[in-house]
């Protein structure tokens, strides 16, 4: 097997000023706001529906439940990768994706083509095998009820990633050489660890779980036998077999795994998978350049998408609020403003945004849902209990719902209004937001609110299928509250009981309502 090393040099920039070829192109599954030629911009979101469309036929994945465009991801192309460390604090990533029930969303830098766009991913390098990954991650949970484990989850990402777009085809299974330090030069990590869940990895140990992740994702998903011991495997673990046993059970002696991983390793050449332009879907592309306001305005709604606390959300607002001023009737720009305004604490603000919103768009459901979140806030501020004003914030989120059935958040809030009116959510509710995660099975903490009332109503089962996927994510925190809980129920304890254990060891005093994984946003 040949391999090089990446290397990424003279990635350096700012910010690209607003300026008037800002564009929006919607696709099935993607919404991508980029400062991009119309051309430029098409080829992109094809590229990425292509993508989709490939691993769709690799497993033979039907289209979800929800309407078309119900889960899109909306992805930000920033100006190089420098914007992007700015943007996400980090200075060694490339790219990121938050999932989320109010619309996940990816944030890459631009990606250069020119030519017919047939360039494989060469031309696209790490940003691109970023992005492919983290979708990836949004395909498997959108489309798989199943719970997987962090060296699959992470190996089959990397394992699609490589994507290559050649002029007949898509080639899935390239060489992940982005890694190839971690599976040529680093200590390597035994099958063993692999399978172990619940470990604490080091950075080190964590860049190697990947590249070996990768590994044995791609030597199990050419050959057939081994394919069918690593359903095998995913059938047990999602029984409730713990992972190194249901490992053992399935691939046999783990030490002679990985001297197969090792000898596949060494491989001349590994197999790929070529898939034909028309064996995939053509997925209509809709470009349009963003209103004079949008454009002047998208580079905050970026910092604001990224996610903010009340302190960081205050400049940011400032900021739109000049800008938004010269744009009273542009729907889109006051909606931004709207949510701008009401992160800061600016209710009377965000209020104002959205009744121009509302003006410009009657249809705009994200003025409708922050008009209703503003009225949440103050009617939970308000003594005594105003039940009128809980109903007229409810049917504001009742209206952005019958706008779009398939809309997750209006669903989530519904539901979420509840609590913080400090009632019981009704049978209703509670349907919605089983839907919402439906929906968009990404958003931990969604997924999260599923479980706990899962288990308030004594459905231990469907409280632990929901858990499983969060319990095996390496991303979460170390003080896990999903593999916690799982703990918890393990043990017998059940219904409100299990919650206020959960409250109790994470050191909590929340009734019998522990949080969660934190919200992105």
């Amino acid at each position: 097997m040949a391999w090089s090393v990446t290397i990424m040099a003279g990635l350096v920039g700012a910010w690209t000023p607003a300026a008037a070829r800002w564009a929006r192109a919607t696709s099935d599954h993607f919404e991508i706001y980029a400062d991009m030629p119309p051309a430029a911009l098409t080829t992109m979101a094809t590229r990425l529906e292509q993508f989709d469309g490939a691993i769709r036929h690799l497993h033979r994945t039907p289209e979800g439940t929800g309407a078309k465009g119900a889960n899109r991801v909306t992805v930000y192309v920033a100006n190089d990768v420098a914007a992007i460390r700015r943007l996400s604090g980090d200075r060694g990533i490339a790219g990121f994706y938050l999932p989320r029930a109010s619309g996940s969303v990816a944030f890459t830098p631009r990606i250069d083509e020119g030519g017919d766009g047939s360039r494989s991913t060469r031309g696209g390098g790490i940003p691109q095998i970023v992005l492919f990954h983290e979708y990836a991650h949004h395909f498997l949970l959108g489309n798989y009820a199943a719970a997987y484990p962090a060296w699959f989850s992470e190996g089959y990402a990397e394992f699609v990633s490589t994507a290559a777009f050649e002029k007949e085809y898509v080639q899935l299974g390239g060489a992940a050489q982005h890694r190839a330090y971690s599976l040529l030069a680093a200590k390597p990590v035994s099958a063993a660890t692999l399978f172990a869940t619940g470990q604490k990895l080091t950075d080190e140990q964590r860049g190697v779980m990947y590249g070996r992740g990768w590994l044995l994702t791609h030597y199990l998903m050419f050959d057939a036998a081994r394919g069918r011991q690593l359903q095998q495997y995913l059938t047990a673990l999602n029984a409730g077999t713990p992972s190194v046993t249901a490992a053992t059970a399935a691939f046999g002696d783990l030490r002679a795994l990985d001297k197969a991983l090792d000898a596949y390793l060494r491989q001349s050449r590994i197999p790929g998978l070529r898939i034909a332009y028309d064996k995939l879907p053509v997925a209509p592309v809709v470009v349009t350049p963003l209103s004079p306001g949008a454009a002047a305005m998208v580079e905050l709604r970026m910092q604001s998408e990224r996610g903010v606390n009340r302190a960081t959300a205050a400049p940011i607002f400032a900021r739109a609020a000049r800008i938004a001023a010269a744009f009273p009737d542009d729907a889109l720009a006051q909606g931004w403003l709207a949510e701008m305004a009401y992160d800061a604490g600016q209710d009377d603000a965000a209020l104002a945004a959205a009744d121009r919103a509302l003006a410009a768009d009657p249809t705009s459901r994200q003025a409708m849902l922050y008009k209703a979140q503003v009225m949440m806030r103050r009617a939970a501020a308000s003594t005594p209990r105003d039940a009128s004003a809980w109903g007229a914030a409810r049917r504001w989120i009742v209206t952005a719902n019958r706008q779009a059935p398939d809309d997750a958040e209006a669903l989530s809030l519904y539901y979420d209004s509840f609590a913080a009116a400090g009632e019981a959510p009704s049978a209703a509710a509670i349907l919605g937001i089983g839907r919402a995660l439906e929906l968009v099975p990404q958003d931990p903490a969604l997924r999260f609110k599923v479980a706990a009332q899962a288990i308030m109503d004594g459905q231990t089962d469907a409280a632990r299928r929901a858990l499983r996927p969060l319990a095996y994510d390496p991303h979460q925190s170390a003080d896990n509250p999903a593999a916690r809980l799982i703990a918890i129920l393990d043990t017998g304890v059940t219904g409100p009981a299990a919650m206020l254990a959960l409250a109790k060891a994470r050191g909590e005093t929340v009734a019998a309502t522990p949080s969660g994984p934190t919200p992105a946003n």
